[in-house]
């Protein structure tokens, strides 16, 4: 019994993988054209405009464009199989394709594209071509955009584009053949700090130097690590440093990530951040403010 299911679990990832691989091409192309043209969050027009092409293209689905967001679209098939009374089972893909300033698709979010388009259309082929399927299937992509910055998902979560799905899967590029990753709990924040505009030649004196808070604030987190767990991340950036040379700058900010694996310690984490933050505030006589940057989302199930 148990043999005879795995032969037959063997036999439909066969199946899938060959109805992807005469696929290949039309895949292949479509990842390069997204690697090709690397879009920031919310602005993915190009990525969502060529996602939406492919799946009309493909016999069978019923294309949303610009699906709750601008940028995001959805492409369903099916149901298809089982009983007429039987209750659907809504398989849902995501695939990401916004990418990073400067570098492009460094994470492969091009590749994310492209693998849930090719699991999806494996899924449907599959059923398509399975006679007395037992269940109805229902096929359904998400296109997601702005995963590196402001949380598309989040945005699709509020908007109910999840509703009815029964399980939704996606792949990330990565150095490791896994099934699973963990997850980590992730904290944005950004960092200002207020200071006094001087000249720097004339009347340093007169100014409160607000890049000197920001560097301080950098210092502090360094030094910090140490006193960290070692699967606990902070790392950010100074996002501005001032004007000119000249000019004891007034205005500094600070983009930082803050991550642990267990979310019952990000506030701890938080916290120590928090501290460094407001010593170099504190040492410099600048005033300082901390805003989240990103949707927060804390009801998840893994």
């Amino acid at each position: 019994m148990a043999q005879h299911a795995t032969d037959t679990l063997l036999e439909l990832k066969q199946k899938v993988g060959s109805c992807i691989d005469e696929a290949k091409d039309r895949l292949h192309r479509l990842s390069k054209d997204i690697w090709s043209c690397p879009e920031l969050a919310y602005e993915e027009r190009k990525s969502h405009d060529r996602l939406v092409t492919f799946f009309s293209e493909e016999k069978g689905w019923t294309v949303d464009s610009h699906f709750k967001l601008e940028t995001a679209f959805r492409a369903i098939w099916g149901p298809v199989g089982g009983k007429e009374n039987n209750n659907v089972i809504n398989v849902g893909f995501l695939s990401e394709y916004d990418a990073l300033p400067g570098i492009g698709h460094a994470c492969g979010h091009n590749l994310i594209a492209e693998i849930g388009a090719a699991a999806a259309i494996g899924l449907k082929a599959l059923v398509e071509h399975t006679p007395d399927f037992p269940v109805p299937v229902q096929v359904t992509v998400l296109g997601t955009p702005a995963e590196e910055d402001g949380g598309g998902k989040i945005d699709l979560i509020r908007e109910r584009a999840f509703d009815g799905m029964d399980v939704v899967f996606m792949a990330h590029p990565s150095q490791e053949d896994a099934s699973w990753l963990p997850d980590v709990a992730e904290h944005d924040v950004i960092v200002r700090y207020h200071g006094k505009a001087s000249h720097a030649a004339a009347y340093p004196w007169e100014g409160v130097n607000a890049l000197d808070a920001a560097v301080l604030a950098y210092n502090n987190l360094s030094v910090l690590r140490q006193q960290l767990k070692p699967d606990w991340r902070i790392h950010g950036i100074i996002k501005h440093g001032g004007v000119k040379p000249n000019i004891i700058p007034a205005y500094t900010e600070l983009e930082y990530y803050l991550r642990t694996p267990l979310r019952k310690d990000l506030p701890t984490i938080k916290a120590k951040a928090e501290m460094c933050f407001r010593a170099a505030a504190m040492a410099t006589g600048c005033e300082v403010s901390t805003m989240t940057k990103s949707p927060q989302r804390r009801k998840i199930i893994i």
